[in-house]
């Protein structure tokens, strides 16, 4: 499959099996994640995977939905804005960076035949209490995965490219 094949195909999944994700898959998606290119190479993520059931129902805590709590995995991705590398104007690349590795892990993840769906619109602080994580970790995106219980939706109507792309400088 090409990988234009590949990026159509992947969606958001909000509707899992109970099926359990083997764990070479799981290591196959995190070293999809590992090898993501990020600012000076300082790749400035942790991720957190949550497979124990008490704590994936805690989690769920800070964003309630029935179809969130069906996946068998939750991965939670955290910026350290410690070792994220800054623009001279003070830019601060880390959710540029966690977003390149979550993009890459859920495209291998869409390979392997999983679901995924970027969760942003949580209560990041509660996950972080939760999870205990160190103040200078960001939980920037909650990512369920696991095998999708549905058939794949079709990708949504995108802009066409002359609405998003200018050749030798900005045009409309």
């Amino acid at each position: 499959m090409s990988f234009l094949e590949l990026a159509s195909k992947r969606y958001s999944v909000r509707n899992y099996t109970n099926r359990p994700v083997e764990e070479n898959k799981i290591l196959e998606v995190l070293e999809a994640a590992r090898v993501a290119p990020s600012a000076v190479n300082y790749q400035p993520w942790h991720l957190i995977v949550v497979t124990e059931q008490g704590l994936k129902s805690k989690i769920a805590e800070a964003y309630p939905r029935d179809w969130f709590k069906q996946a068998p995995v939750v991965i939670v991705a955290c910026g350290d804005h410690e070792k994220s590398w800054k623009r001279k104007d003070g830019k601060d690349h880390c959710d540029v960076d966690v977003a390149i590795a979550l993009d890459h892990l859920a495209l291998a993840a869409t390979s392997l035949g999983l679901g995924t769906c970027w969760v942003c619109a949580f209560d990041a602080q509660r996950v972080h209490e939760i999870l205990l994580l160190p103040e200078q970790l960001e939980v920037i995106a909650l990512l369920p995965l696991g095998y999708p219980g549905d058939a794949p939706i079709p990708l949504k109507k995108r802009k066409d490219l002359d609405e998003l792309v200018s050749w030798n400088g900005y045009h409309i």
